[in-house]
């Protein structure tokens, strides 16, 4: 009887030994936490470009639907920009070259000094449009004196626009949109080491023509280049088909060690990353660049769009483009992942399982539900907005499905569209808690069942009292 005694014990005890040893343990606090900012950041201005410096300032340029100026803004935060006063720093000339299409401006600082980059068309031909570069000097390039630098010469006199520079390993290059003679499209994608921040060294290679079916809707183009990196790969994104809603981003992809004036370095994206959708509103995005949150722990796309998508006359007469910015996340595999672009009003979050690291919140056939590796990314971001049932609640709105909310319904979460009933408002609705596993996440507590919290169990989503550890770990989540 004793010796059963004991074996019953040993028994109990490693299978309680095996028990604890699968139990989920605590992930990490993210790297990335959640950045939101209030989308447009600004109206009619097109082809953004936002810097952040060293100073503590973001420095904002874009193209204005005059195509007459070159205009500055400064904040100490992205959203600051919306409302920043705005400074002219540059005027088209009255006649002759750098006199018409004044277009896509970037500014860059360089070995102590402050750059310009943008194209430009001539009086007598306004379709002339050539690359050209301005240089400041002083601390602010809101007031700083700017001599122009000139042309930056190319292999051929064509059309060229959109020149972006940037460093890898310690070297300079450009990147820039042209015309290739000996080709049938309007612009392909070049780049070329640089002698100085005006000149390129070298013979300029060609890495992209748009030959896809999305890259030549109504016109063939590779345009826009801009350039993030990550994990020891150099990402360029540019900028495929006619200005309207068609317009969308595609991407080349390279390792950081890779000679990148080869074109054989580079592999393009055989389908869009980024383009319209119509659930949110948002038609023609493109023409972007990056920059990093306010705590340099998120990456940042900029880019313009449109909010309707029927365009009356040619679009680029169509003055309505927007600054635009949400939060790139980075997949598994360490290549970027822009989602969709989301709706006007505050930019979406992620939430990620306090007890598995790799697995977010997520809606699939409307039942919410925690996995990893979630596609489409969209499928995983939710709009934390004023509860629908108001006193100091808040809601979570699906990214991609605007007006559909996390609810609770037999106390199984769902994502279901709002239908205006106090009932659904109360099941929608939640306290916002710290998390009740660690006060760095955040928990969610039902309104209408005090007590009761978002959790997960066998990956599904519930609202439940959470009343152990495990529980309590269940039901915290730290925004991304």
């Amino acid at each position: 009887m004793r010796r059963t005694a004991v074996r019953l014990l040993l028994a109990l005890l490693v299978a309680l030994t095996a028990s604890l040893g699968t139990a989920p343990a605590q992930a990490a606090v993210p790297d990335s936490p959640a950045v939101t900012y209030t989308n447009p950041i600004a109206e009619k201005r097109a082809d953004p470009h936002i810097f952040k410096h060293t100073d503590g300032y973001y420095y904002f340029t874009a193209t204005v639907p005059e195509y007459d100026r070159i205009v500055l803004r400064r904040a100490t935060t992205v959203q600051g920009l919306s409302t920043a006063s705005e400074v002219t720093i540059w005027t088209k000339h009255s006649s002759g070259v750098m006199g018409a299409h004044i277009w896509a401006p970037e500014i860059h600082y360089i070995d102590g000094k402050w750059y310009v980059y943008f194209a430009a068309g001539s009086t007598s031909d306004v379709w002339a449009i050539r690359m050209y570069v301005l240089e400041g000097t002083g601390a602010n390039p809101l007031t700083a004196a700017w001599t122009e630098k000139g042309q930056i010469t190319t292999t051929w006199e064509s059309f060229s626009l959109d020149a972006t520079t940037f460093t890898v390993n310690g070297v300079r290059y450009l990147a820039w949109a042209q015309r290739n003679p000996a080709e049938n499209n309007n612009t392909s994608l070049f780049i070329a080491r640089m002698a100085n921040p005006w000149t390129i060294q070298g013979t300029p290679a060609e890495l992209s023509q748009p030959t896809l079916s999305w890259e030549t809707v109504g016109y063939k183009v590779n345009e826009g280049p801009a350039v993030i990196q990550h994990g020891g790969k150099v990402f360029m994104t540019y900028s495929a088909s006619a200005t309207d809603a068609n317009y969308c981003l595609g991407m080349l992809t390279a390792s950081a060690t890779a000679d990148l004036t080869n074109p054989a370095s580079w592999t393009k994206s055989s389908t869009p990353v980024f383009q319209s959708n119509a659930s949110t509103s948002q038609y023609g995005p493109g023409h972007n660049s990056f920059t990093t949150s306010e705590d340099g722990k998120s990456d940042i796309l900029v880019y313009h769009d449109r909010s309707y998508k029927d365009i009356s006359g040619d679009p680029l007469n169509d003055p309505n483009r927007r600054t635009r910015v949400q939060k790139v996340y980075w997949k598994a595999d360490g290549t970027p992942d822009f989602g969709i672009p989301v709706a006007d009003g505050v930019t979406p979050q992620r939430l990620s399982s306090y007890n598995y690291a790799d697995r977010f919140i997520r809606h699939w056939e409307y039942r919410a539900k925690i996995e990893a590796n979630v596609s489409p990314l969209a499928d995983s971001q939710f709009r934390v907005v004023t509860g629908l049932a108001g006193t100091g609640t808040v809601s979570l709105e699906s990214a991609n499905f605007p007006g559909y909310y996390l609810r609770h319904k037999n106390f199984e979460v769902w994502v279901e569209k709002n239908d205006g009933t106090t009932a659904f408002a109360a099941d929608a609705s939640f306290y916002r808690r710290s998390g009740l596993a660690d006060s760095a996440g955040v928990s969610y507590e039902s309104y209408n069942y005090a007590g009761r919290y978002i959790r997960h169990y066998d990956y599904l989503l519930y609202v439940q009292t959470p009343g152990t550890a495990t529980d309590r770990g269940d039901a915290t989540f730290y925004a991304q």
